[in-house]
């Protein structure tokens, strides 16, 4: 018996993607080119959706039946020719398990992300290093085709599988037609024009990957991350507030950096207080909560992930708890002051209840929206007086320290991480701030010495307030209400 070539393709996608269908779609192309061909698919629970791999072996040439060979039921590590990935952290799951090696896997996948579990649970910022992934599938794959599928599918409105066969089309690793795909996909039925939209617009990118030239970069990577992160932090304060602060962010961040010789120690720390900037900038009041609740994206996605059909009634209900922080801090700071002063810490906490609002009612829309058009208002109020007197200092502080020490700068500019939340959450964080502010930053401020090893011990001792918040908070003495008792004769 002669021996034939085989192509091994292991796709790995989440659960819902369409993965089953694009298993469907490339099973259905290699019998119409007359090819052996076999898949299997193994389900699995992940923390996100659910992880799901599918597994094709087909002949590299057409073959009749008396020559058909046996193919394997699961893949097997550094014997894979094509590895698809959906997604970021996937492809990282298919290099870590040794489906992607340098002399043989074409690895094909997305730049997007899909945060886990445990990276949305975790208090400072969980996120996986993309760059890492990005690194080790340039190094670990023989050739890697990378693309933001995700932007693709929501451009056309599409499902994911017609954009990673698109990227398996443009790769060349499929043996037949580009018809021959289009073909299958007119078949299927289902959200054709969709489908052969995203199909195209992802072939395109892959095409172009493939004969990309590497241009060699002008600048250093840490200073294109500062760049980077100062543009998305200028589109988050135009979107929080206006152009005006979007402005003002931009101005402050340029002027820390204009003057100095930008090492990249020293570029490092300024791209952590560049965000940790943009966030305090941004921080969340009733406002903003309102305005981020009534985003036309945000009811596209909850539909979404319901699976309603158009025509198809969605209803969202809103839980609130405001308490009498919350709203003084949205008052005039002479008005909100006040409220705070005359209210004693049995009333603030008798005074809290629940609000459901239905957002998807006129009633609710309406309310949110209201509330959320209080933007203009937002400078003139208790809480942004607050914020902003404090990051300013802490902003100074960064501009006066980071350039004698980078070390210190950098954990420096982590330290507004400590704030957190609303209502007591809030209070707890800010009260940590401040006493690592006194402890740790005013002495450095005002005897400059042997700042390498105290922004160490800042940094250790924002990682132990960080694990736990509540250690160095002194409690609040708790009133207890007097009783009267009647003296009863002897």
């Amino acid at each position: 018996m002669r021996q034939i070539p085989i192509k091994r393709v292991l796709i790995a996608a989440l659960g819902g993607e369409g993965g089953g269908v694009l298993a469907g779609w490339l099973v259905r192309c290699a019998r119409e080119s007359g090819r052996a061909v076999q898949a299997t698919s193994v389900p699995g629970v992940a923390q996100r959706t659910g992880a799901t791999s599918y597994y094709l072996e087909w002949t590299a040439e057409p073959v009749d039946n008396s020559d058909a060979p046996t193919f394997a039921m699961s893949p097997v590590p550094a014997c894979v020719d094509v590895v698809v990935a959906s997604e970021s952290l996937e492809a990282a799951r298919m290099l870590e398990r040794g489906f992607v090696t340098p002399d043989l896997t074409c690895l094909i996948a997305s730049t997007s992300r899909v945060y886990t579990t445990a990276e949305k649970m975790h208090m400072v910022d969980g996120r996986l290093d993309d760059s890492l992934i990005h690194t080790l599938t340039q190094t670990l794959a023989r050739e890697a085709i990378l693309m933001d599928m995700e932007s693709i599918r929501k451009a056309h409105q599409t499902a994911i599988s017609a954009v990673l066969f698109g990227a398996m089309s443009g790769a060349s690793v499929l043996p037949w037609s580009v018809e021959a795909c289009e073909a299958v996909i007119t078949a299927s039925g289902k959200g054709v024009a969709a489908s052969l939209a995203g199909f195209h617009a992802a072939r395109q990118r892959a095409l172009d990957a493939k004969n990309a030239v590497a241009v060699e970069q002008p600048v250093s990577p840490t200073q294109l991350k500062l760049a980077e992160v100062c543009t998305l932090g200028e589109a988050r304060c135009l979107d929080y507030q206006d152009a005006a602060y979007a402005t003002e962010y931009r101005d402050l961040v340029s002027q820390a950096c204009a003057s100095q010789g930008m090492s990249d120690e020293l570029t490092a720390a300024w791209t952590e207080g560049a965000r940790h900037l943009a966030l305090w900038m941004c921080y969340e009041d009733l406002i903003r909560v309102a305005d981020l609740k009534t985003k036309p994206e945000r009811i596209a996605r909850i539909r979404a992930e319901a699976q309603a059909r158009d025509g198809q009634l969605v209803r969202v209900t809103e839980h609130f708890k405001p308490g009498i922080e919350e709203i003084a801090s949205v008052l005039p700071q002479r008005l909100g002051r006040l409220l705070i002063q005359k209210t004693s810490e049995r009333q603030k906490k008798k005074f809290q209840f629940g609000l459901h609002v239905r957002s998807t009612s006129l009633w609710g829309y309406l309310m949110l929206r209201g509330l959320a058009r209080m933007r203009p208002l937002r400078r003139r109020s208790l809480r942004y007086h607050e914020e902003a007197t404090a990051r300013h200092a802490w902003w100074e502080a960064m501009r006066e320290l980071a350039p004698k020490s980078p070390t210190f700068g950098l954990a420096l500019a982590s330290l507004p991480q400590v704030l957190k939340g609303y209502g007591d959450t809030q209070k707890r964080g800010r009260e940590n701030y401040d006493r690592l502010w006194r402890t740790c930053v005013e002495p450095a401020l005002t005897a400059p010495e042997g700042l390498d090893a105290a922004g160490k011990h800042l940094a250790e001792a924002i990682k132990a307030t960080l694990s736990n918040p509540d250690a160095h908070v002194a409690p609040s003495p708790q009133s207890q209400p007097i009783r009267w008792f009647k003296q009863v004769p002897n």
